[in-house]
């Protein structure tokens, strides 16, 4: 289950407050907190994460443009660990040119200053948490993306000697009922020289998983093969 993030653009008189959907897609504005002190400020936010359920805080970190921290990054992490010692649980996300970048989309929008002074630091929490999202999904799409490219189409094998010999998935091949494959071999390995093909029946084992028998009958090989080139 997805938990909820509420994400904090931490100014000196102001905190912009923005919270993830269920989901964990999208970033939607839940206020902009005037600061009084520690003490209710964390109170604050404690109560704001109670009321979505979560424990996920996510602070922005205003780092100077050349990636380094400086004084206002400090007073971040100083409120960061107030924070966690009300048992949340905080990280943190580079927020360079969120503030300038929400401030612009307010004036677009034309909001009028008085407007924007109030508005400008719960936009900017938006952005931060909506970066965020967005990174995260892209991060766990690229690692979905590897893994499926990594395992897909190939197949690791045993020979009699106890070698394993890896396999290209090239073709699967339905003949008289029957489901086929034509695997393509790596490397050398044994009598197996790389780029070698095999025709072999695919078939489940009892856990449900796909096994691979070696065929004998020569006259069957050349008609699932023959079948395989009809189709391509």
């Amino acid at each position: 289950m997805n938990k909820r993030i509420v994400a904090l653009d931490v100014g000196d008189r102001r905190i912009g407050i923005a919270v993830s959907d269920a989901l964990g897609i999208t970033a939607q504005p839940v206020e902009t907190y005037t600061r009084v002190g520690y003490g209710p400020d964390v109170r604050r936010i404690a109560e704001i994460a109670k009321q979505y359920d979560t424990k996920c805080i996510l602070c922005g970190l205003p780092r100077n443009m050349d990636g380094s921290e400086g004084f206002q990054t400090e007073k971040v992490r100083q409120l960061a660990e107030k924070i966690e010692e009300a048992g949340l649980e905080v990280s943190f996300y580079d927020e360079r040119m969120t503030t300038v970048l929400a401030e612009s989309a307010l004036l677009e929008g034309n909001v009028s200053r008085a407007n924007r002074k109030k508005k400008v630091d719960m936009v900017a929490a938006v952005m931060i948490l909506q970066s965020y999202l967005d990174a995260q999904a892209a991060e766990k799409s690229k690692a979905e993306d590897e893994e499926e490219d990594e395992d897909d189409g190939v197949l690791e094998m045993e020979d009699e000697d106890g070698n394993v010999i890896q396999f290209l998935l090239s073709a699967e091949i339905e003949y008289e009922g029957r489901a086929y494959v034509l695997l393509t071999s790596t490397q050398d390995c044994g009598e197996i020289e790389q780029d070698e093909s095999f025709i072999m029946l695919k078939t489940e084992d009892e856990a449900g998983e796909p096994c691979y028998q070696s065929l004998d009958d020569e006259a069957l090989i050349e008609a699932v093969y023959a079948a395989y080139l009809a189709e391509n």
